[in-house]
């Protein structure tokens, strides 16, 4: 019997774009279900890759990219909240999720992969960290044998993190959070996307519950003076209380697309380590890879 696609939803977002190349390098069928799809400019003759319009909010949209598929990958994300446009947390990271985990299980798709992140925690101050936690409930009970998959903090080439990070130590003053001790641990958005392959294979491994840091842990003061260092930049780094950035957070948040979030703030104020006793990198048996040997070809282009 030929394996059908796996369906990846948010296809064409910075994790969704590696988990796609991960799945087509691996020889498998893909289908991308975006809002927004394209074909990947890498492609070859031969790559069975397809693209297909989805609104994960949209039930009909979801259910033509779950048709034929064999597994799925619920790479969505939403970070800044456009009410206006129905774009929330609630609606795309809770309800969204809950009712395609439901769905994919109508479909006779026992292989879905959901993505989270480290932390999620129905009782956080977060609106955006209770939603990762309230989406993964409703996942669950949609599909108990469904596989999360929470995230540290993702870098890679063309990401978010250290393009910010390049951009601020060009500065002769960069802020940081509070005196810059919260803990991270970045991970490789290729390694995640390497987990997410091997977690959607014909056997696929029993844990249902993984979480993903790289294999070192930096604060972020730590993670700053690495970019600057690789940049040879020399900034002060300047100590900025939580609630002057709090401040700042509710100033900008009439912006259409506000550069700092109060959620963003509250997410800087906690350490945001991987569990030891969920599964890991190990359980797979990936070597992630370090953010100082990855870093120079991160910042290539800077």
């Amino acid at each position: 019997m030929q394996e059908g696609p796996t369906t990846v939803f948010g296809g064409t977002d910075f994790l969704g774009r590696a988990v796609v190349r991960e799945l087509v390098e691996a020889g498998r069928p893909v289908r991308i279900a975006s809002r927004h799809p394209s074909l990947p400019a890498w492609r070859e003759p031969g790559d069975r890759v397809e693209a297909m319009t989805c609104d994960i909010r949209d039930e009909a949209q979801v259910a033509a990219a779950l048709e034929g598929s064999t597994a799925a990958i619920n790479a969505v994300s939403l970070y800044v909240e456009q009410p206006r446009a129905g774009l929330t947390f609630t609606a795309i990271h809770e309800r969204a999720a809950g009712r395609l985990a439901g769905m994919a299980w109508e479909a006779g798709i026992s292989r879905l992969v959901h993505v989270s992140g480290i932390g999620a925690d129905a009782r956080s101050p977060s609106a955006y960290v209770r939603a990762r936690a309230a989406g993964e409930q409703a996942v669950l009970e949609a599909m108990p044998k469904a596989t999360l998959l929470r995230l540290g903090v993702l870098f890679g080439p063309d990401d978010a993190l250290l393009a910010n990070l390049a951009r601020l130590v060009r500065l002769p003053l960069v802020p940081l959070f509070g005196r810059g001790a919260t803990r991270l641990q970045p991970v490789h958005v290729d390694d995640v996307a390497r987990a997410a392959a091997r977690l959607t294979a014909t056997r696929p491994v029993e844990r249902r519950l993984f979480e993903l840091g790289g294999p070192e842990v930096l604060t972020y003061r730590e993670l700053v003076e690495r970019v600057a260092a690789q940049l040879e930049r020399h900034p002060r780094l300047l100590p900025l209380p939580f609630f002057a950035w709090r401040l700042a957070a509710t100033l900008l948040s009439p912006l259409p697309s506000p550069p700092l979030t109060r959620d963003q703030v509250l997410l800087m104020q906690r350490d945001n380590l991987a569990d030891p006793d969920a599964g890991s990198f190990a359980d797979l048996g990936i070597m992630p890879r370090t953010l100082h040997d990855s870093l120079p070809r991160c910042l290539a282009k800077d």
